[in-house]
């Protein structure tokens, strides 16, 4: 795939239907944390465009943390975990939500929750816009769930290749 990638992108969610989805999460994450603040930790970079529209939506007071977690190569999600950027602040004793683009074989939101759980936060709830469940390999419970997605190598909406389409307002696919 070359830079021209984006001209071959079809259409799995458009933005209205995504943006509905996004409403719905925030609102039931709201009725679970009422009267609660929680400490929202999106995953960059692909989370980005995810957290901030649901945390928008909410209406929850928030604290939020970033973490850069990288397990793909390319179009391949790899076994091996390499933590980029770490939290700023601690979470011992916090309610912790972790917002992430996708959940594919798992084995980064199993790593990262295990790595969190170790910082003893109060608890520790999982939203992901996008699940790839045909490719699990782990188990992980996801609390939220936008969409359940085929397997298929997504872009836009903060899903890219190398990079490339990050920005598209909506999730599109690249037919392989």
């Amino acid at each position: 795939m070359e830079k021209n990638i984006l001209e071959n992108v079809k259409v799995l969610y458009e933005e209205e239907v995504l943006q509905k989805r996004i409403a719905q999460l925030a609102k039931q994450i709201d009725a679970d944390y009422k009267g609660k603040t929680v400490t929202v930790i999106s995953v960059l970079k692909g989370a980005v465009f995810f957290t901030v529209d649901l945390v928008t939506k909410m209406k929850t007071p928030i604290e939020l943390e970033v973490m850069q977690v990288s397990s793909y190569e390319g179009t391949e999600s790899m076994q091996k975990i390499n933590i980029k950027k770490d939290l700023d602040q601690s979470i011992a004793g916090k309610d912790v939500l972790i917002v992430e683009d996708i959940i594919d074989t798992g084995y980064t939101l199993k790593y990262l929750k295990e790595y969190l759980m170790m910082q003893k936060p109060n608890s520790l709830k999982l939203a992901v816009l996008a699940d790839k469940k045909e490719r699990r390999k782990v188990d992980v419970k996801i609390d939220y769930k936008g969409f359940v997605i085929p397997n298929k190598f997504v872009i836009g909406y903060g899903f890219d290749y190398n990079e490339i389409g990050r920005n598209l307002p909506y999730v599109g696919y690249i037919e392989s």
